[in-house]
């Protein structure tokens, strides 16, 4: 698409101005992750809390960041997306809201369920926490080891251990991935937790990129889930496993792609704010690094539209969530050349956006995953090849 619609640019311009906001307190988040709670009036952050809720539950204000908006498209997201991570990525996902447990009530959960979420996300700044990984396993539902065991009243039991899970050891709640204990890949389902439960422990892991989303590791023991938080009991057991997770990625990926390319721009316009005497060679890197960045944002505006108009279609936005995971490593390593030996010290953020861009790349499965799923798209002739 050649241009935005004018409802989408006015979104964009605020985002954009929130985006400054983000941008001051990044570095500071980055050395202390529980600074987020410092954040939590600032209108992106406000946005954030509720960009995922449905009509039902909308409180937004008359004014822009008054509150939390709802129902955007994946455009918008994808639009929004670019503009907070150009401010600080790390503060954008690591934000409270319902976040990707959005997405996936959005799939597998009743009317029922998205009342008891949505209506805790309402009383006050709330975390989500998505539970898929697990170590050693990755997120392969085959192997997840993850397990409900049945407890004879319609409620489970649920123990096991998961990995790299953003905002887990802040998140209130959480959508948990789990095989139903005596089942093949088809017993694996998602539930509903509120990690105040006993037996549900989350602690933060070191990580080099995007601090401020506190990746963690959980740990369940014997944690109690009512039957009722069993997401996806009215769909047949084809779609609650590994279906529901490929849709929840499919309309998250041309975000992540956007967040990428957030991080690509930062460092970019970093560039041009404080070396302003460019020449030579300099001048034709730096303009060349804008040239693909605007190209990349063309795809990304493609692929969220393709999605926005069947959700399956999830192949073109592989192609632009790896295109622009490549192009935000290289910018962001590029950038600190442009001030010589030492950069990365005298410039914090520029090794911070290095670090950060390194870390989308873990976001929603690597470029090698992205590649192999738009292979199949071009093999089975849903993306043309022009």
């Amino acid at each position: 698409m050649k241009a935005l619609p004018e409802p989408l640019l006015t979104t964009q311009r605020y985002a954009r101005l929130w985006a400054e906001d983000l941008r001051a307190g990044a570095v500071e988040l980055d050395r202390d992750p529980d600074t987020i709670h410092d954040l939590l009036e600032l209108p992106a952050v406000r946005l954030l809390a509720g960009h995922l809720a449905p009509p039902d539950w909308d409180r937004t204000g008359p004014e822009h960041g008054a509150g939390p908006a709802h129902g955007m498209p994946t455009l918008e997201k994808a639009v929004i997306s670019e503009e907070l991570a150009r401010g600080d990525a790390a503060t954008m996902v690591g934000s409270p809201g319902a976040s990707m447990c959005g997405v996936l009530l959005g799939v597998l959960g009743s009317q029922a369920q998205k009342d008891w979420m949505y209506s805790r996300l309402a009383e006050r700044p709330t975390w989500t926490c998505f539970a898929l990984t697990e170590p050693e396993r990755g997120s392969a539902i085959g192997e997840m080891t993850t397990t409900l065991t049945p407890v004879g009243d319609g409620s489970y039991l649920l123990d096991g251990e998961k990995r790299y899970v953003g905002n887990g050891a802040r998140a209130d709640l959480g959508a948990v991935f789990a095989r139903v204990a005596g089942t093949d890949r088809l017993g694996v389902t998602a539930v509903l937790v509120d990690t105040s439960e006993p037996g549900f422990r989350a602690e933060p892991l070191p990580t080099l990129g995007l601090r401020g989303v506190q990746l963690s590791r959980i740990t369940l023991e014997r944690v109690h889930v009512p039957a009722e938080r069993v997401l996806g009991t009215h769909l047949p057991p084809t779609r609650r496993g590994m279906w529901s997770i490929l849709s929840v990625f499919n309309q998250l990926r041309p975000s992540v792609a956007a967040i990428a390319l957030g991080i690509a721009r930062a460092a970019h316009e970093y560039v041009g704010e404080n070396r302003k005497e460019l020449r030579g060679a300099e001048r034709e890197l730096w303009e060349t690094l804008g040239r693909r960045i605007e190209a990349a944002r063309g795809l990304v505006y493609r692929a969220a539209v393709a999605v926005d108009r069947r959700p399956s279609d999830g192949h073109l936005a592989s192609a632009a969530k790896a295109r622009a995971c490549e192009l935000a490593e290289e910018v962001t390593l590029h950038a600190p050349r442009f001030f010589g030996p030492g950069a990365r010290l005298d410039h914090p953020l520029l090794d911070k956006l290095a670090r950060d861009a390194r870390g989308v790349e873990f976001m929603e499965g690597t470029r090698t995953i992205q590649k192999l799923n738009l292979f199949q798209g071009l093999h089975n002739g849903k993306i043309g090849r022009a």
